[in-house]
C-alpha cells in the first residue's frame, strides 16, 4: 500500500506527463496555470485512495484522479468569475490574469478533458458506471452553485437549506472522487454505498471547516482574503446560526450588515466577526463538524475491507477536518 504522500507524488508525476501545453496558447495557458497552482489535490488523492481500498494497482485509477482534478479546477475557474474573486490559492485568479472570456472558454475545455481522461481508465468495463457517477456529481455541483448564488439574494435561508447546498456544491465531488476510484478498482456496490456516505459527510465537514477558516483563519495560511464570505454576503453556517441565536438590536445589525455592500469592507468584516465571536458561533460549527464526522467514520467502518486498508483514508479525513489552510 502507498502512503498519502506517495499517492500525491504518483499523481503529480502523472499530471507532469499530461501537461496542457498545446496551441492555441490563449486557450491552454489558463488551463495550465490553474492546474499548476497545486492546491491540496484532495479529490485525486481520494480517487486513488478509493482504488487502493480494493487493491494495490492504483496506477489504473490515475485517469479517474486526473478527471476529477480537472473538473474541480474547471469549476473553480467559473466560480471565481461568478464571485469576482481576485485570489485563488494566494495567486491571481484565472480571469484576473487572462480575462473573463479566456476563463470561460478554458473552463469549458477543461470539462471536456475530464471526460477524455475518464475514457482512458484501465478498467474499461467500469466506464459506464464511472460516467453515471461523474454525470450525477457534475449536475449536483452545478445545482449547488446555483443555490449558493440564490442565497446571496435571500434573507430567509434556513440552516437545513445551507447544508443541502454545500452537500451538492462541495461534498458531492468529494464523495464522487472516492466512489469513482473504488469503481475503477472493481469495488462491490454495497461498499460503494458506504463509501458514498463516508465521502459525502467528510465533504460536509470540509466545507464547514472552510467556512470557519474564511472568517477565523490566518489569510496567509488559507490563501484567501479574510472575510471573503462576509464581504459577498454569503449565508454560511456561521452567519445562519448567528441570525438564529442573535436577539434584538444585535440581530437587526447583523441582518443589515449581511445585506450591505459598504465601501469600507474591512469595517463590515470586523463588526460581523465580533458578533460571531460574542455568540460563540465557531464553537457551534465545531460541534456540528464532530457530529457529521461521527456519521462518516461509522460508514467507513462498515466497508468490508481490512482496517489496515482504511487507516490512510481515516487519517486523510482527520487532516481535512482539522486543517488550517
Amino acid at each position: 500500500m502507498h502512503t498519502i504522500e506517495e499517492l500525491r507524488d504518483i499523481f503529480e508525476a502523472y499530471t507532469e506527463s499530461h501537461p496542457f501545453n498545446r496551441e492555441p496558447q490563449e486557450l491552454y495557458a489558463p488551463m495550465a496555470y490553474i492546474m499548476g497552482m497545486g492546491g491540496k489535490r484532495l479529490r485525486p488523492l481520494l480517487a486513488l485512495m478509493g482504488a487502493q481500498l480494493f487493491g494495490d494497482a492504483v496506477h489504473g485509477a490515475l485517469p479517474v484522479a486526473m478527471a476529477v482534478e480537472v473538473f474541480h479546477n474547471f469549476s473553480l475557474v467559473h466560480d471565481d468569475i461568478m464571485d469576482e474573486a481576485p485570489l485563488r490559492r494566494g495567486q491571481a485568479t484565472v480571469h484576473q490574469k487572462y480575462g473573463a472570456n479566456a476563463g470561460i472558454l478554458s473552463g469549458d475545455a477543461m470539462l471536456i478533458y475530464a471526460y477524455e481522461f475518464l475514457r482512458q481508465v484501465d478498467n474499461q468495463a467500469a466506464i459506464p458506471r464511472l460516467l453515471r457517477e461523474f454525470n450525477r456529481v457534475a449536475v449536483e455541483v452545478c445545482e449547488g452553485q446555483q443555490y449558493d448564488m440564490n442565497f446571496e439574494r435571500r434573507q430567509d435561508v434556513k440552516i437545513e437549506e445551507y447544508l443541502r447546498m454545500i452537500e451538492l456544491k462541495t461534498a458531492a465531488l468529494i464523495e464522487g472522487s472516492l466512489v469513482m476510484g473504488a469503481v475503477a478498482a472493481g469495488a462491490p456496490e454495497p461498499d460503494l454505498k458506504e463509501l458514498a456516505v463516508f465521502g459525502r459527510n467528510i465533504g460536509l465537514c470540509f466545507q464547514l471547516q472552510d467556512d470557519i477558516l474564511d472568517t477565523f483563519g490566518d489569510p496567509e495560511k488559507f490563501g484567501k482574503k479574510a472575510g471573503g464570505d462576509i464581504v459577498q454576503n454569503k449565508k454560511t453556517f456561521l452567519i445562519l446560526k448567528a441570525l438564529e441565536l442573535a436577539r434584538g438590536e444585535t440581530r437587526t445589525e447583523l441582518a443589515r450588515l449581511m445585506s450591505s455592500n459598504p465601501e469600507d469592507e474591512r469595517q463590515k468584516v470586523r463588526r460581523v466577526t465580533e458578533i460571531l465571536q460574542q455568540l460563540k458561533i465557531r464553537e457551534w460549527a465545531e460541534q456540528m463538524k464532530e457530529e457529521i464526522q461521527h456519521t462518516a467514520l461509522a460508514a467507513l467502518g462498515r466497508v468490508a475491507v481490512p482496517d489496515s486498508r482504511k487507516a490512510p483514508l481515516r487519517d486523510m479525513a482527520m487532516r481535512l477536518i482539522r486543517r488550517e489552510a
